[in-house]
């Protein structure tokens, strides 16, 4: 598959098959991860892996957004060390740029993802760290949740040329 097509036909996946991904596709989906830009080069993304059927349904109860955890047979949380690089300021953007890699990455495998945000919501991110055992310098930017799609990936055009200017507003 052409890679503006993975781009064009990535959607957000809400129904999964219980089916287990293995773990060489795991490891393809954060090794892409880790291939993201992050600033200054301070690879600041951190990867907690849960595929533990009870963390998953704890995880579907305590954020709005993630009912299909307790479905799917994957999620991976994207965190950001805030102590790591001399820019630590944009862990975000680092943690932010992993998560779409990673989501392209699933979807050039035949997985489909969900991207549920857990920063800036303090509640939440403070409900995964005590779920999870988050170090101190550790926040949870992301709940990524993967797993083989019950739905179509399906492409729609979202170009919108009045969104676009050219040198200046």
């Amino acid at each position: 598959m052409d890679f503006l097509d993975i781009i064009h036909t990535r959607r957000s996946i809400r129904k999964f098959a219980c089916d287990p991904v293995s773990p060489e596709l795991i490891e393809k989906i954060l090794r892409a991860g880790m291939a993201s830009p992050t600033a200054t080069n301070s690879q600041s993304w951190r990867f907690i892996i849960v595929d533990n059927r009870d963390t998953l349904n704890e995880i579907a109860r305590i954020h709005p957004y993630a009912k299909p955890a307790a479905d799917a047979p994957l999620a991976i949380v994207v965190c950001g060390d805030t102590s790591a690089g001399h820019a630590p300021e944009f862990w975000p953007q680092d943690a932010a740029a992993a998560v779409q890699t990673m989501m392209l990455a699933a979807r050039s495998l035949e997985l489909g993802s969900l991207w549920c945000g857990i920063h800036p919501h303090t509640g939440r991110e403070d409900a995964f760290i005590r779920l999870l055992g988050i170090p101190g310098s550790v926040r949870p930017f992301a709940l990524l949740i993967i797993g083989y799609p019950l739905q179509p990936f399906t492409h729609e055009d979202r170009f919108d040329e009045a969104k676009i200017h050219h040198n200046r507003w």
